[in-house]
């Protein structure tokens, strides 16, 4: 069976024809051009703002003319991760689909079901001749992966609706009324430099087969980030008689996942090479046993190289091992206000080498509450400028509050305790949502988030549940049917 054959079929076609669409962060033109095509194939009115974000209307149904406009919300880009040892170009290539039981996935990479589903929902939607609706503005926006650009530059008066359904969570059975806000801070060590030093044994090691995932939603998992124990290991040979050099260090990539692989390119005086070995091993069998519960696969390896042509000077490469080390991640705070909610977290995204002798460190901040945000932004910045980086931030992005009389809420609850015979959980979420951003230019939107079940998001192991679709899509399309019209 293909995913084409899963029920209900035209979703899934929509899915599987979105998989086949190259569509990074912010090189989104592949399938912002499917949109409009398919808007023009349906007859459908449709416009896109300077952004790239692009609408599509449809008329109400008969009998609904009077039920408020509904804007459906996905955004089109999707993060791609991908395995060290998967050959994959997602400018270019196709995304391969696998169906494991009651579960898609991708060959060795992202799925991007994160919001690739959410899409095809909205065009099996508008395609529809049998769904009652009320007026539908279907919204995609663009690059929500890197910063939710897209939402942050919706033009005003773009969309006419009174209510946003989002369609980018990812618990089937949860309906979520607020999130976290968030920003990203990189610091920027400059080095020299310098000659390789004689009589040195030059090894890589590598820090792999972490589970990853989303660094909001799964930040309080405890996953093992690939950056903190690739550096815990540089520390403990930077503090000892080895004569540590370092030549080369990379780790993780995107500032929403937590980073999954790591290595780096060391030299240690010749008489300590087998000692060296012995440590590794020692230090492994340590860590191995810390994440055992949430991330069996880790593994740390270590290979001979040939000698490098340059090394990292000792001073960066100090302050470098130190400042990783000092550098906060994962679970800062909980709510106080909302049981089990993530409050305050951040994440150690990356470590980069880049042009210029340039080492640049990624990382991310969330929080519901604006001032603790505020406050671990400035707690990593401290940690890094204390070792002497520049360190920088964009602009961040607002939370959605919390608004538990919401009138779109109530009828939810409602659909979905009559279709189902249970009742839904109403939950925030400590991931981004454009909402807050929506929210601020159009402060009369009411709104909820919705989604089918999905794991291990941002990373190579991301896989969408298929019941959970169909019970998402049955409850969509009621939801729809169910809201009521306006008063008059």
């Amino acid at each position: 069976m293909t995913i084409k054959e899963l029920q209900p079929t035209d979703l899934w076609n929509y899915f599987y024809e979105i998989t086949q669409i190259p569509r990074p962060s912010k090189k989104e033109g592949k399938i912002l051009a499917y949109l409009l095509d398919f808007a023009q194939k349906h007859n459908l009115e449709a416009k896109q703002d300077k952004a790239g974000n692009v609408l599509i209307t449809k008329p109400a149904t008969p009998g609904k003319e009077g039920t408020p406009t509904v804007v459906l919300q996905s955004h089109v880009d999707m993060v791609c991760e991908k395995n060290n040892d998967v050959t994959h170009n997602f400018e270019t290539d196709p995304i391969e689909t696998i169906i494991d039981g009651d579960w898609v996935k991708a060959n060795g990479t992202t799925l991007g079901a994160d919001n690739g589903v959410g899409v095809a929902a909205a065009l099996a939607i508008l395609a529809s001749d049998n769904i009652p609706h009320g007026k539908i503005e279907a919204l995609f926006t663009v690059d929500e992966e890197t910063g939710l650009t897209g939402a942050n530059a919706l033009e005003k008066n773009f969309i006419t609706g009174e209510i946003l359904i989002n369609l980018d969570t990812e618990e089937e059975g949860q309906i979520y009324i607020g999130c976290a806000g968030g920003k990203g801070t990189k610091a920027y060590f400059k080095y020299k430099s310098k000659d390789v030093p004689k009589k040195y044994f030059w090894f890589r090691v590598d820090v792999k087969g972490l589970r990853g995932g989303h660094s909001g939603s799964d930040i309080d998992r405890g996953f093992a980030n690939a950056n903190k124990i690739l550096n815990r290991f540089l520390y403990s040979l930077s503090r000892k008689k080895y004569g540590m050099v370092l030549s080369e260090i990379s780790g993780g990539n995107l500032h929403n996942a937590i980073p999954r692989e790591a290595h780096a390119i060391i030299g240690v005086k010749d008489k300590y090479k087998e000692d060296i070995r012995i440590k590794l091993n020692t230090f492994l069998a340590k860590v191995q046993d810390e994440y055992k519960a949430v991330d069996p696969g880790l593994n740390i390896t270590l290979e001979t190289v040939e000698i490098p042509s340059k090394i990292i000077n000792k001073r960066t490469t100090e302050n470098l091992i130190l400042s990783l080390y000092a550098c906060p991640h994962g679970v800062i705070g909980m709510s106080h206000d909302i049981p089990g909610l993530v409050e305050t977290s951040t994440n150690l995204a990356s470590v980069k080498m880049i042009d210029e002798n340039i080492i640049e460190i990624g990382t991310s901040q969330r929080s519901s509450v604006e001032s603790c945000k505020e406050d671990i932004v400035n707690m990593v910045s401290s940690v890094f400028e204390l070792a002497g980086a520049k360190v920088t931030h964009n602009e961040g992005y607002p939370g959605w509050k919390p608004n538990p009389e919401s009138e779109i809420l109530k009828v939810a609850q409602k659909t979905y305790t009559e279709l189902f015979n249970q009742e839904p959980l109403i939950k925030a979420i400590h991931a981004g949502l454009e909402c807050g951003l929506f929210l601020e230019k159009y402060p009369q939107l009411d709104m909820i988030s919705i989604g089918p079940t999905m794991t291990d998001v941002h990373s190579p192991n991301e896989r969408l549940n298929i019941p959970s679709v169909a019970k998402w899509w049955d409850f969509l399309v009621k939801l729809l049917e169910n809201i009521p019209a306006k008063a008059e």
